[in-house]
């Protein structure tokens, strides 16, 4: 009986002993360690999707280097409208030899070309000398002409200035939907980017909350430790959660500062790129904003046609633009054939002088025997015209499938995010619970330190579901090539 109550002695004490080394060893730690970083409130200012996808539109260099594109449809158009400008042209040939003057011959035209292959013209001439081509004698005060030439075979319905003019203008058009489809796009991979800097926001925050939780569980389990209702073990396995949570909040911060650099690519003032502040976060409620930042409101796959897609439309223009290239080829397996007349008068100033019985009038013909270069170029056009048409019905044919597939993308991501909601919200609760139990004496730190991890799971599942419903809605938008007029 004594050797027991010995043996009792010697283990209670050997137990204070173990218990008054578990408890100086955090001490003495945590006077060398640095102190566990605080989580500190700043003021921040809310910078949402629509606000940043404005700034984009308006200051970003590409979406500025798209607008490059009308303008040079436009400088196309206007080089094409020159080739209908009119002309003045002054011819002058003088030869004098040994003081005669073999010829003197001065020679002006004014020129209007018209859309069909009918030229105005008025001219003068004014000829003398020793030596003067008979033909080429006129009235002392020059001799005046207004006529007209037309091409009667090939370039009377079409020719080069009339093609080139049509393919202007069509080429004019198709810089407006190439330009849209250059916006769209890097309004796209700023959406992109915005909600990989919203994903490291929410996550963050996550970290942050679980941090704070695992921190004020310490605290109470110190206190518990003091006063003898918790074990000295329970703070050891307390601090190592909080050291846990704190590698995983370190981490989240890390993630968001990088995404906000990203972000940072995308924002341009005046042609100066612009950093974004720390204290600058996303909108919270992405979700439910994110169909009016797109103007994707109301889309549906019955509203969808693909004939009024960018894409399509940029194709059809240039299968427009080949089809007048084929027409004016065609037109030169036509013979040249150009008539002209011109009226004769002395006297410039006065109308009723110009009669019928006094004129100058021509006609040519030309044409190739065999036109073989011409055939050959007529084939070509069309191998391209062809060649275009079947590049809109497999373009079409992919982007009606692509936008399928997007909605029913939409609709499987919008029940996955209920499901991960509910979840998460489960986890939560079975969290409160354990903690709970922790209380009343029925549960462990391990299980609270379980359950925790469980609800960090289930945040992020719910993070990643909505991360990639908020993408899907940003490929409907890309894929359906739309340029926010509202930003």
């Amino acid at each position: 009986m004594i050797r027991n109550n010995a043996f009792s002695l010697k283990l209670v004490f050997v137990m204070l002993l173990v218990s008054s080394s578990l408890m100086a060893v955090p001490l003495s730690r945590k006077q060398n360690q640095q102190p566990t970083p605080q989580i500190v409130a700043q003021d921040t200012t809310v910078m949402s999707l629509r606000e940043f996808l404005g700034y984009v539109k308006k200051f970003h260099p590409i979406v500025k280097q798209a607008g490059l594109v009308v303008d040079q449809g436009q400088a196309q158009l206007l080089k094409a409208r020159g080739g209908f400008d009119p002309k003045i042209e002054v011819d002058y040939d003088r030869k004098d030899f040994k003081g005669t003057e073999y010829y003197d011959e001065l020679r002006g035209a004014f020129k209007i070309p018209t859309w069909y292959g009918v030229e105005f013209k008025a001219g003068a001439e004014r000829n003398e000398g020793d030596f003067l081509d008979p033909s080429l004698n006129v009235p002392e005060e020059g001799l005046y002409s207004a006529g007209v030439s037309v091409q009667l075979g090939q370039g009377l319905w079409i020719n080069d200035r009339m093609a080139t003019l049509r393919k202007a203008k069509l080429f004019r058009q198709q810089t407006q939907s190439e330009r849209d489809l250059l916006v769209n796009a890097v309004l796209y991979d700023a959406t992109e980017i915005y909600f990989e800097w919203w994903q490291a926001a929410q996550e963050k925050e996550l970290f942050q909350g679980i941090l704070k939780n695992a921190q004020i569980r310490l605290a109470g389990i110190k206190r518990s430790v003091e006063t003898g209702d918790k074990a000295v073990i329970d703070s050891v396995e307390a601090r190592i959660a909080v050291k846990t949570r704190l590698l995983g909040f370190e981490q989240a911060k890390i993630d968001f500062i990088k995404k906000r650099l990203e972000l940072s690519n995308y924002l341009w003032l005046d042609d100066i790129p612009v950093e974004l502040q720390e204290t600058v976060i996303p909108e919270k409620e992405l979700l439910s904003q994110i169909d009016a930042a797109l103007e994707i409101m109301g889309q549906s796959l019955d509203l969808f046609t693909v004939e009024n897609h960018p894409k399509i439309l940029a194709l059809r223009l240039k299968m427009d633009q080949l089809e007048v290239e084929r027409q004016l080829k065609g037109n030169k397996l036509l013979p040249k054939i150009e008539a002209s007349y011109d009226a004769l008068s002395p006297d410039w100033d006065n109308t009723n002088s110009f009669q019928w019985s006094n004129y100058k009038a021509g006609l040519s013909f030309s044409m190739p025997l065999f036109l073989r270069k011409e055939r050959g170029d007529l084939k070509l056009a069309q191998i391209k015209l062809q060649d275009a048409e079947y590049d809109v019905l497999a373009t079409s044919l992919a982007i009606e499938n692509k936008v399928k597939a997007i909605f029913s993308e939409i609709d499987s991501y919008l029940i996955q995010n209920d499901i991960t909601q509910e979840i998460e919200q489960d986890s939560q609760l079975m969290l409160i619970a354990e903690e709970r139990k922790f209380e009343l004496g029925d549960s462990s730190l391990f299980l609270i330190n379980a359950r925790e991890t469980k609800l960090i799971e289930a945040s992020l599942k719910r993070l990643e579901v909505g991360v990639k419903l908020l993408s899907s809605k940003a490929r409907l938008f890309n894929s359906l090539a739309l340029v926010p007029e509202n930003l």
